[in-house]
């Protein structure tokens, strides 16, 4: 098959995959654009889970786009309404022609001769094979695996008789109605699970080989609905945005200056949440708040179900599992018709591909990211990642803003190429993400690029300094190598959708 060129790609067709290309394709309407995407519809993580209950984690004002904001009184929203926001966001801004779906991209090349990316993708519902060329490649594909959740061993895992399921996987058909269920895990998977699931289930354990920080929001934010029936909508979303923004970040620096005064203060919300006959020590981790991420619930309701005695929680080992369910070191059987593994995820960077310059691999890596959006030693590459310790969208939508500020001043200057290079040692052994200590990312960092010593390679997440530095800070930089343009022999496609 021919080969299909454009000047830009995006892969991934997901929240952040949507929301750059809607500034982009609106800021630099001359210029060609597709976005490639693996599976069949748009969403990316808000299509792939579909386990009962699955909502987001943060506020959806600070979570959904600056440019088209949540119009829903809703806080937490569930995972349909997300993905119905990120398509009708892609209609409104004429992106469904330029979604190409079911393509695994399996390679990307730079090649310094044509100064193209060149990318292999396979097609997968054909099996066929397809390529792709552009002259500037975004990846905004998460950082986990799609294919595979992370799913440990169990011992005596193979006598257990009834259903075993990772969320990541959800059967549409399953039936849990009067089922003794027990999750496994204690993240805000298993918290989403546990509320939902017992609504209907004869009873629901929660298993947790050690407790996270969860904490109560409300479901619906009445005060933006009152003031909504004073002034416009947009306004009064767009002042809750900058509320909400300005809360959740004030809350992350307070758990990081005053861990110990701050615990005391979540520790406390919960007692008052669970009630006098839920013990605390299965709310209370070892470590301290935004070690790990806090996990919100919305009007407490997973506090409720463990007020009502539909819901328990264990803090326990396994010992093994059995043929009726499983086995605690303590001693106590935990009898179970389903089993639901809320183990977590693998992380994987730029959705698997592998990345070359002329030929030679580049492991992400052992690469250090530039202002967390360029990566160093690759020319025209961009990695959209988001923020771990607010909300997602907010560091997408300002590595979009930063990417027009590049390509305007490339336009204006004449420039085809650019290319972050390190000339003072800057790289450290630890991953963007070390802060962090869930098992997950202590895992599997060793895929993540790499941190730096100082500015820009160091990672800050966060949101008053990366608004400087990505919208006010000049493009114009040391660490920064640009290349003149020179005449392309490669013509661009038309805009158009393949299946």
């Amino acid at each position: 098959m021919s080969n299909l060129h454009f000047d830009t790609l995006i892969i991934g067709a997901g929240l952040s995959g949507i929301g750059t290309a809607c500034q982009l394709a609106e800021e630099f309407p001359h210029r060609s654009l597709a976005i490639l995407e693996r599976r069949d519809r748009i969403g990316g993580t808000w299509d792939l889970f579909r386990y009962p209950g699955i909502r987001s984690d943060s506020d959806m004002l600070s979570y959904g786009y600056k440019f088209r904001l949540w119009d829903s009184p809703k806080v937490l929203a569930d995972g349909p309404a997300i993905r119905r926001y990120i398509q009708d966001t892609a209609t409104e801004h004429g992106l469904d022609e330029k979604i190409h779906y079911g393509l695994r991209i399996t390679s990307a090349n730079w090649s310094s001769q044509q100064r193209l990316w060149q990318l292999t993708a396979r097609h997968e519902a054909s099996d066929t094979t397809r390529h792709y060329s552009c002259r500037f490649l975004l990846c905004c594909t998460g950082y986990y695996n799609h294919d595979d959740g992370f799913l440990p061993s169990f011992p005596g895992e193979e006598a257990f008789q009834g259903t075993r399921i990772h969320p990541q996987h959800w059967p549409e058909e399953l039936d849990y109605r009067g089922k003794r269920i027990v999750v496994i895990g204690s993240g805000a998977t298993a918290a989403t699970l546990v509320p939902a699931m017992a609504k209907t289930a004869g009873h629901i354990t929660m298993l947790q080989r050690s407790p996270s920080y969860i904490y109560s929001l409300p479901a619906v934010d009445k005060l933006t609905a009152v003031l909504s029936r004073f002034i416009p909508a947009s306004w009064a979303n767009g002042l809750a945005r900058r509320r909400n923004i300005l809360m959740y970040r004030a809350v992350y620096i307070a758990c990081r200056q005053w861990p110990k005064l701050m615990r005391r203060v979540i520790l406390s919300h919960v007692r008052r949440q669970v009630g006098p006959n839920v013990d605390m020590r299965h709310f209370t981790p070892s470590y301290m708040p935004w070690d790990e991420r806090l996990c919100a619930v919305p009007d407490g309701d997973l506090f409720k179900v463990l007020r009502s005695g539909k819901a328990s929680v264990e803090t326990d080992h396994i010992e093994r599992f059995t043929a009726q369910g499983i086995l605690l070191k303590s001693g106590k059987e935990l009898p179970a018709d389903i089993i639901i593994t809320a183990t977590g995820l693998r992380l994987q960077i730029l959705g698997g591909v592998a990345l070359s310059v002329d030929g030679t691999p580049c492991p992400v890596g052992e690469q250090m990211t530039y202002k967390g959006v360029l990566l160093e030693n690759l020319p025209n590459l961009a990695w959209i990642f988001g923020y771990t310790n607010i909300s997602w969208t907010l560091k997408v939508g300002l590595a979009a803003q930063y990417l027009c500020r590049l390509f305007r001043h490339m336009e204006h200057n004449g420039l085809e190429v650019v290319t972050p290079y390190d000339n003072d040692a800057n790289a450290l052994d630890d991953g963007i993400m070390n802060s962090m200590k869930s098992g997950y990312i202590q895992r599997d960092q060793h895929f993540l690029p790499r941190q730096g010593r100082s500015y820009p390679w160091h990672v800050f997440m966060h949101y008053g300094r990366d608004k400087k530095m990505l919208l006010r800070d000049p493009v114009e930089d040391s660490r920064l190598e640009f290349l003149p343009t020179h005449q392309s022999t490669y013509s661009v496609a038309p805009s158009r959708a393949s299946r």
